[in-house]
Formats: C-alpha cells, sequence, structure tokens
C-alpha cells in the first residue's frame, strides 16, 4: 500500500509540473490527481494541521516561478499558505482563497477510505472532495496554467490556501491582522456558489455568491434537581430541554428574501419546468396564501428551504453522566445560520416566547461576526466569472446568491474588498448532500471543466485588457 501510494505521488508531481502546451485533458486530469494527494493529507479540524498542504503545494508553485510564503500561526500545525505570481503591477492583485482544513468524518459510514484520495467510477472520493479541497485543486491549477502558458499579467494573481476555516481562531480574521499586506487585493474569490447539473447532466445554473449567512451560537440551559433516577422530579432538565426541542422542531422562522436571494428564485423559475416553474414564480409574486404554499412544497429541499429563511438546528445534547442519576442541568447547542439584515437579539426573544419556560434559559454563545456588505455583481470578477461559466456551460443560467452556510470572507469584505464565491465544478444534489457527510465526491470530468472555466477567468481579469 506504502509502495502504491508513493508511486500515485510521483504521479501527481511529475503529471502537475508538466508544463502544457494548452488545456489538453492530461492538464485538466492532474487537478483530480493533485486534489487525491490532498485529500491523503489529512487535515481535519480539530487538529487542522495544514503544514502538510503547504509541504504539497510549495514545490509545484516555486517551480512555476510563483513567490510562496508560509505563514506559521501561534498553534504550530496550523499555517497559511501563499504564492504569488508577479504581474507588471498596473493593477491591483486579484487573490483566490481556499481552506485547507475539513471537517472530520465517521469513518464507519464510509464505503471508502475518507483520506485515501480514492479516484473510481470517474470521481474523486475523500473528505474535502467538494468542501473545499476540490476547490483549491481547481484554483490551484487554474493559478499554474497562467505560469505554465507564459500569460502576461496586468496584477498580481495571490493563491492562499488558508487555515482553521473550519475552526477559529487562526482563519483569515486572524491572518488579516497580521499580514494584511500579503492578502490586499482588488477583489477575491472563495468557496459560495454552486454549479447546480440536472438529472440529465446537462448544468441548469451557476450561482456565484455576494454575502453569506452569518452564524449565531445558541445555547440552551435547564436547571433542575440532581437526584436518584428512582425518584423523578418534575423539573428534570432533560425532559426541560426535551420540551424546547419538540416545540423548536414544529416551529419554522418566516421567510425573509434579499435582493440577491430574489434573483436567484427568480433565475430558478426560469430554468426549471412544470410545476416547479409555477411555484417558484408564485414564491416570488404570489398572495401570502400562495406564497405559504409553494414554501411548503419548495422547502422539501435542504437548500431551498435555507436560502428563505433564518434557520436554527440543533446540533449538540449534553447531560447526564450516570444511568441511575438524574443530572442536575443539560444543554442543547444550537447553530443557526442568520440572513443578511436580521436582528440576533429579535431572534432570542423569540426562542425565550417559543420556549417559555422558567426552567429554561436561552444565551448567545460567542460573539457574532459583523455584517459583511454583499459583493456587487457589477465588478469585473464577478462579470468575468459570469462569462466564461456561461462559455462553459451554455445552457446554463448564471445568477448572484446568498450563500446559506459561512464562509471567511468576512476578512476582505469588512475592508472594503468585493469576494464572490463558487465551488467550481459542477455537482448532482446527491453530491451536495454528501458534503459534510459520507462518501463526499466529485467527479473528475467536473475538475476539469471547472479548472478549463476557471483559467479562462483568471486571464480574462488578470491578463491584458480584453484577454481571452
Amino acid at each position: 500500500m506504502h509502495r502504491v501510494t508513493r508511486h500515485l505521488s510521483s504521479l501527481v508531481a511529475a503529471v502537475v509540473l508538466a508544463a502544457p502546451a494548452g488545456l489538453a485533458a492530461q492538464d485538466t486530469d492532474s487537478t483530480a490527481l493533485l486534489l487525491a494527494q490532498l485529500i491523503r493529507a489529512n487535515s481535519s479540524n480539530p487538529p487542522g494541521h495544514t503544514q502538510q498542504i503547504a509541504d504539497i503545494l510549495g514545490p509545484l508553485f516555486r517551480a512555476r516561478g510563483f513567490q510562496v510564503d508560509v505563514i506559521p500561526t501561534p498553534d504550530s500545525a496550523k499555517v497559511h499558505f501563499f504564492a504569488r505570481l508577479k504581474g507588471n503591477g498596473s493593477k491591483k492583485p486579484l487573490l483566490l482563497a481556499a481552506h485547507a482544513d475539513v471537517v472530520g468524518v465517521e469513518r464507519e459510514k464510509w464505503t471508502v477510505d475518507p483520506f485515501g484520495g480514492v479516484i473510481k467510477d470517474g470521481a474523486v472520493y475523500g473528505r474535502g472532495a467538494i468542501d473545499f479541497k476540490g476547490g483549491l485543486a481547481v484554483f490551484a491549477r487554474a493559478a499554474m496554467l497562467l505560469a505554465d502558458r507564459k500569460v502576461p499579467l496586468d496584477r498580481d494573481v495571490i493563491f492562499l490556501a488558508e487555515a482553521d476555516e473550519e475552526g477559529a481562531p487562526m482563519n483569515t480574521t486572524w491572518l488579516a491582522r497580521q499580514h494584511w499586506d500579503k492578502m490586499d487585493a482588488e477583489f477575491a474569490l472563495n468557496e459560495g456558489g454552486w454549479i447546480i447539473k440536472r438529472e440529465d447532466g446537462r448544468v441548469q445554473y451557476v450561482s456565484i455568491s455576494t454575502s453569506d449567512k452569518r452564524v449565531l451560537g445558541v445555547t440552551l440551559t435547564a436547571k433542575g434537581t440532581s437526584t436518584h433516577a428512582s425518584m423523578p422530579l418534575p423539573d428534570n432538565a432533560l425532559v426541560t430541554v426535551g420540551r424546547a426541542l419538540a416545540k423548536l422542531g414544529s416551529y419554522e422562522t418566516p421567510l425573509e428574501f434579499t435582493p440577491d436571494s430574489r434573483k436567484y428564485f427568480a433565475t430558478l423559475a426560469k430554468t426549471s419546468t412544470g410545476e416547479t416553474a409555477r411555484l417558484y414564480t408564485q414564491l416570488l409574486n404570489g398572495t401570502p396564501q400562495q406564497v405559504s404554499a409553494a414554501d411548503q412544497v419548495l422547502s422539501r429541499d435542504p437548500l431551498i428551504h435555507s436560502l428563505m429563511r433564518n434557520t436554527i438546528a440543533p446540533v449538540i445534547v449534553a447531560g447526564g453522566f450516570r444511568s441511575n442519576v438524574i443530572p442536575g442541568s443539560a444543554e442543547v447547542t444550537l447553530n443557526v445560520r442568520l440572513i443578511p439584515g436580521s436582528d440576533a437579539a429579535a431572534l432570542i426573544r423569540t426562542l425565550e416566547t417559543l420556549f417559555n419556560d422558567p426552567l429554561l434559559t436561552v444565551k448567545m454563545s460567542g460573539a457574532l461576526a459583523p455584517a459583511s456588505p454583499a459583493s456587487p455583481d457589477t465588478s469585473l470578477l464577478y462579470r468575468a466569472l459570469a462569462a466564461e461559466s456561461k462559455a462553459q456551460w451554455p445552457e446554463a443560467e448564471v445568477t448572484p446568491y446568498l450563500f446559506q452556510a459561512g464562509t471567511d470572507a468576512g476578512a476582505w469584505r469588512n475592508r472594503g474588498i468585493p469576494v464572490f464565491g463558487i465551488y467550481p465544478y459542477p455537482i448532482s444534489t446527491d453530491e451536495l448532500r454528501r458534503m459534510h457527510g459520507n462518501d463526499e465526491r466529485v467527479s473528475v470530468e467536473s475538475l476539469r471543466q471547472g479548472t478549463e472555466m476557471l483559467f479562462r477567468t483568471l486571464k480574462r481579469v488578470a491578463g491584458p485588457s480584453g484577454a481571452r
């Protein structure tokens, strides 16, 4: 097994380091090989060790003339990796940001080794295949192709493999405080929007995220009497949190639309057919009764449901330590995702009213990140990404998008720098649901297409005016 791994790693290096004459199959297939190698470097967070990612990327970028910097953090195993390809300096840099850490796995629920970098049935399997080592591989290969093809550049192109996006505190917020000069740019590309495939494999739409939901932690704490389990009392803390969870399970937050999410749903109305198209139109333009009816049907898709409202998800329940002791306290952690403009304090008050239980307290846990302004879809980077997406997938519609999760784009957006997000490969709804789940995968063909599209985008934005 170790001999096979070393041989494949050597093959990756050989293929990726080859300077191509054009975007042939071997060039874009090397994106899949690079991704497989990155997956084998287990950077699950915690502990989120990313030095090994820097060790893989460093030689590849240095061989192409990039200026490479590895930035240590107070956590010695977490590093940020920069590779800068110099332009003539007539324009501010373009930055590509991709996080190198990934979430952990439930190994027993995978059918392949989640850190094996397995390529089978035309897909790369492993933790991070979609989120976001796949994007890191596409971003890296597209940037390398600029050097391989000796594209003249009016601006520097900066590639950043970030640490601690899935965990914090050594993420890009920390990096911006310590090394802003290395990450300053005119605009940046990050994870975010989706390239969604229809059942027949054609791309339905390309969504480019211009803003993110904010993440809010909420803790429910119940206090009761700790006593012997043979003598239960009405104030059992576990029963109290159980009642709260039952109420939360039947509660739905109200609909909220941002300007960009309205554009997104209008795109879905345009690209869908039959009853589905009618429901999206009804969602945006119907009477209150029609809107409610459309919501009930469309919300069966968890992605669509999450884009129309603030979401509240119980994620951790803690309480009890022995089978014969009724615990004196119990806690539930809620993961709340807020649409831009939502009032966090008002949501806490809503939950208190919903639970209406003197035995239960509801509090924010941790600080809420400041709201970031939406990035304009009139930006050169957005327009280039939209144009090259349309060139790659002519049948698809392109739309701005509110990202339903959170990213670390705030490090730039809060300083007035636009950030646009995309997972740069076509995926199906089934593949989307595998993200952060089991048997995460992305197709080799999707990686090839994404590398082609992104290379042309970088050339258009960073090359001489009008470069294609």
